[in-house]
């Protein structure tokens, strides 16, 4: 069995490598597009969720590239967590590397003592949507259009936490 990527706090030069794994998920897709002028939080995607409060993780792959990622945003008029960047390069799913990336946004959330988590999906990305559902998120009523080069759709996602035992 191959060991997962070590784990490790994304830099701001992170931002190229980071494009090409969304990139790279969103070619999977039919009419899925990626725009640079559509994500600009990637120019400086370390500093990005710094400034909100939250962090982003990343793993590197064998072959210099990003082989996974997750980012996770306090909420705190909802008591909850949002989490962003949610991408595991094809070669890494099924590997146990997107569950890692989660147990690391989830450590986040508990050691603030946040209630939920939350994200939003690209209706195209059903495979995420199980794996999602596999964690115990579900999905809410409703949907929200992006307008963006893609027309995207997307789905929320919610997951209650456990409180923290005192």
């Amino acid at each position: 069995m191959t060991a997962l990527p070590a784990l490790r706090d994304a830099t701001d030069a992170d931002s190229e490598p980071l494009a090409a794994l969304i990139a790279a998920t969103f070619a999977e897709y039919p009419n899925c597009w990626f725009d640079w002028s559509e994500f600009p939080e990637l120019r400086r995607p370390a500093s990005h969720y710094a400034e909100k409060g939250g962090r982003l993780w990343v793993a590197d792959g064998p072959d210099g590239r990003i082989a996974g990622s997750i980012a996770v945003v306090p909420v705190p008029d909802q008591n909850a967590v949002e989490l962003f960047k949610v991408y595991a390069d094809p070669s890494q799913r099924g590997s146990g590397l997107a569950q890692a990336l989660f147990a690391r946004a989830l450590a986040f959330a508990e050691a603030g003592g946040y209630g939920e988590m939350m994200l939003w999906s690209d209706s195209k990305f059903a495979r995420g949507h199980r794996f999602y559902e596999k964690l115990g998120f579900v999905r809410w009523p409703g949907e929200r259009y992006l307008a963006d080069i893609s027309s995207t759709w997307e789905y929320h996602f919610r997951k209650p936490l456990a409180p923290t035992q005192t």
